[in-house]
C-alpha cells in the first residue's frame, strides 16, 4: 500500500550551513575516511538538477542537506553535476552508478529524474532512493514534495504590501505544472491581500527545461526588465539559476525582488544585490534531503510521499532583510496568512 505522510520536520538549518558552493562540472565528494574511499562507509549521494551546484537556490539547498548529513554521520558522500542536453538514459546511468558504488540513499534533485528513478529503483531494491519535486512509485522510493503554493501565497502577501505602483511581477523558469503552483499561490496572495487592486504580470522564460529556462540568467534579466518597464516594482521569480538575472535587474532598477527556495538575501554570490531582495519563498529542500539520509542511517528508511508544508515548516517566508519589518502591516499580514493556511481557513490554489 502506498504510504502518504506529512513528515515531522528534521530541521536542517539551511541558513546556518556554509554552502561554499561553486558552479563546477563532474563529480565532487566529501569523504569521511581515506581519500580514495576504500574502507569508507558510503552514505548519501545526490544528483543535481539543471543549473547544478552554485545556483544559490534549489540545488544549493540540497547540497546543504548533504553537508549536514556528512558532518553528522561521518561517512562518504557524493554529489554529481548534470550535463547539457542529457537524456533520461544519462540520468538513469548516473543513478545506477551511485547505487552500484554503494551509496545509500541516492537522491535525484528535481522532477526530471522521475523516469530514470522509476527504472533504477527496481534494479536496486536494497538501496533507498529519493526524488525531489516528483512522485515516483516504488517500495524503496521516497518522494519529497513541497507545498510551494503556500510559500508563494505568503510571497504574494508581501508583494501586495510592498508595491507602490500596484503592479507586481511573476517570472517562472519553465511553463510546467510545478512552476504553475508557484504562480497560482503568488497571484492568490496578491489578490487576497489587495482586494484585487494589484495587477500581476506573469511570464515564463521557456516551454521546456532544455531551452534553458532554469539555467539562463540572461533570460531572467531580460524578462525582469520587460516587467519593470510595465511598472512592476516587486518581482517574484521561480526560475532556478535564471532567477539571478531577475534579482540583478530588480536591483539595478531599485525595485524589490523576491527570492525562491533558499534565503537568497543570505547568499554570498548575490551580496551586491541583497538590499533589494525583500524576502524569499523558502522551500526546505536541504531539510528533506537530510531527513531521508537520517531515516536510512537510523535503519527506518522513509518511503512513499513525504509532504513538506507550512505545518511542518517545510516551506515558509524569510524575514532576514531588515527592510521587511519596516513596511507597514507586512509582518502582521504574513503572520495572519500563515495562520489561516495552517488552520485551513485559507485554501491555496495550485493552478
Amino acid at each position: 500500500m502506498r504510504r502518504t505522510s506529512k513528515l515531522t520536520r528534521v530541521a536542517v538549518g539551511v541558513a546556518s550551513i556554509a554552502l561554499a558552493a561553486t558552479a563546477c562540472g563532474g563529480t565532487s565528494s566529501d569523504s569521511g575516511g581515506d581519500s580514495d574511499g576504500s574502507g569508507d562507509t558510503k552514505g548519501l549521494a545526490i544528483a543535481y538538477d539543471i543549473g547544478g551546484k552554485g545556483d544559490q537556490s534549489f540545488n544549493d539547498a540540497a547540497y546543504a542537506g548533504l553537508q549536514k548529513a556528512q558532518k553528522e554521520f561521518k561517512y562518504k558522500t557524493a554529489d554529481i553535476e548534470p550535463t547539457e542536453g542529457e537524456t533520461d538514459a544519462d540520468k538513469e546511468q548516473r543513478l545506477a552508478s551511485l547505487a552500484k558504488q554503494g551509496y545509500n540513499p541516492v537522491i535525484g534533485v528535481g522532477f526530471a529524474y522521475g523516469p530514470a528513478m522509476e527504472a533504477v529503483a527496481k534494479k536496486y531494491p536494497d538501496t533507498t532512493f529519493g526524488i525531489v519535486d516528483s512522485v515516483v512509485e516504488g517500495d524503496n522510493v521516497a518522494s519529497l514534495v513541497f507545498a510551494e503554493e503556500q510559500a508563494s501565497y505568503l510571497a504574494g502577501v508581501a508583494a501586495a504590501k510592498a508595491t507602490k505602483t500596484n503592479t507586481v511581477g511573476f517570472i517562472g523558469g519553465v511553463d510546467i505544472p510545478l512552476i504553475h503552483k508557484f504562480e497560482a499561490g503568488y497571484k492568490q496572495g496578491v489578490q487576497d491581500t489587495s482586494g484585487g487592486k494589484v495587477k500581476v504580470l506573469s511570464q515564463y522564460l521557456t516551454q521546456t527545461a532544455e531551452e534553458g529556462g532554469f539555467s539562463s540568467p540572461d533570460k531572467g534579466k531580460a524578462a525582469a526588465e520587460g516587467q519593470i518597464e510595465k511598472n512592476a516594482d516587486v518581482l517574484y521569480q521561480a526560475a532556478g539559476l535564471s532567477g539571478q538575472g531577475v534579482i540583478e535587474a530588480a536591483a539595478k532598477a531599485k525595485v524589490w525582488a523576491i527570492g525562491v527556495d533558499s534565503d537568497q538575501y543570505e547568499q554570498a554570490a548575490l551580496a551586491s544585490y541583497k538590499g533589494y531582495i525583500l524576502t524569499s519563498a523558502l522551500k526546505d529542500v536541504g531539510g528533506a534531503v537530510y531527513a531521508l539520509a537520517k531515516s536510512v542511517e537510523d535503519g527506518k528508511p522513509l518511503t512513499g510521499t513525504q509532504t513538506f508544508d507550512l505545518k511542518v515548516n517545510g516551506v515558509g517566508l524569510s524575514e532576514t532583510n531588515p527592510e521587511f519589518a519596516k513596511i507597514p502591516g507586512l509582518t502582521e499580514a504574513v503572520a495572519k496568512a500563515k495562520e489561516g493556511i495552517i488552520d485551513g481557513s485559507i485554501k491555496v490554489k495550485t493552478e
